[in-house]
């Protein structure tokens, strides 16, 4: 495995080296997640929902809207 770094700013922003950005297809305007895990940071690419779509299937969700689901 391949150890690439990165330098924090004062303001706490970095660069995600672009071999990083090439091997997990982001760019700019993505939306990324960090989850820290025994003293290491892991960074993945969030699957961004298309509002259109979600719009369009919410109606069809309704059945899980029902009270009693919460209560399961």
């Amino acid at each position: 495995m391949e150890m690439l770094t990165s330098r924090i700013t004062s303001k706490g922003q970095t660069t995600i080296p672009k071999r990083v950005r090439d091997s997990l297809n982001i760019s700019a305007g993505d939306v990324i997640s960090f989850e820290v895990r025994e003293g290491e940071a892991v960074l993945q690419k969030v699957t961004t929902i298309d509002p259109q779509w979600n719009r369009a299937v919410s109606a069809t969700l309704t059945e899980w809207n029902d009270e009693l689901d919460d209560q399961l």
